[in-house]
Order: C-alpha cells, then sequence, then structure tokens
C-alpha cells in the first residue's frame, strides 16, 4: 500500500469535516441548539423541503440564513428527538461538494398522558462551500421519504 500523498490527505480532511458537518447539524437539532444549527450554513443558503420526496414542488423553500431559525427552534415542541445519520456519499471538486446522506429521525410529542413517537425515513441532498477553510451548507434538500407515527410508553 502506498502512502498517502498531500492532496490524498487534503480529500480525506475535507471529507472528514463535510461528514462532521453533517452529524453537527443532528446534534444541533438533537440540544436544541437552533444558532449553532443556523451557523452550519452560509448567509446566503437556500433550505428547501419536500414532506413527500415524490411531490413535484417543495413543500417550502427558505432563503438566507436569518430564515432558518424558526424551522430550527420548532424542535423545542417535541419533548426529545434523536437524529441517526446513516450512510453518506459526497463528489468534491475543489472547494464545493455535493453530498447525499440519510437521518432517520425521531420526534417524541406529548399530548396530555398520551405520547407518541414519530420517525422520519429523511435523505439530504447537499451543496457545500468551503469558506475561510470551514465547509458550510450552502444549498440543503431535506426530502422526506416517509413517516410513521406509533403511541409509545409514557
Amino acid at each position: 500500500m502506498e502512502p498517502h500523498t498531500p492532496s490524498d490527505l487534503g480529500e480525506l480532511a475535507d471529507r472528514l469535516a463535510i461528514r462532521e458537518l453533517v452529524d453537527a447539524y443532528a446534534t444541533c437539532a438533537d440540544t436544541r441548539d437552533a444558532e449553532g444549527q443556523m451557523a452550519l450554513f452560509t448567509e446566503d443558503t437556500v433550505f428547501i423541503v419536500y414532506m413527500d420526496s415524490r411531490a413535484a414542488h417543495p413543500s417550502y423553500t427558505l432563503n438566507g440564513r436569518a430564515s432558518l431559525a424558526p424551522v430550527f427552534a420548532n424542535l423545542r415542541t417535541y419533548q426529545a428527538t434523536m437524529h441517526f445519520n446513516g450512510q453518506s456519499t459526497v463528489q468534491l471538486s475543489g472547494d464545493r461538494a455535493t453530498g447525499l446522506s440519510y437521518c432517520i429521525a425521531h420526534h417524541v410529542s406529548v399530548d396530555g398522558d398520551k405520547k407518541t413517537l414519530m420517525v422520519a425515513h429523511i435523505r439530504y441532498l447537499d451543496s457545500l462551500v468551503k469558506q475561510n477553510g470551514k465547509w458550510l451548507f450552502a444549498e440543503r434538500k431535506l426530502m422526506v421519504d416517509w413517516t410513521e407515527t406509533r403511541p409509545i410508553e409514557a
């Protein structure tokens, strides 16, 4: 096995940084750190949500980092969340990249003495940019493939 060249190490570092970005997004969501989550995006970001991934048009589109605040703050309506990241792929092109990552997002709601779990099966289609040595989301498409909701023990 040949040793890595500096360009190989740079690519590995970029791939690791992008995976850490994807994981930081999930961690911020689960810890209700809306400001930290927003900081993972460029100022002029575009966040596109398809509540049904088969739909021809998005459910909504948000433009600019500041527009993300209410969406991320909405996670506080749940008693608990857990985002579990799965496989991902990344294509690098200099200071730009595209990626696909899978996530199973768990959301616990409480209504009186009833507790429910909503599980969303999500794919994220990302366009990323490296700014000042840091990878950020330039565009993130959240594609909900399906959800399931069921009662859970209180």
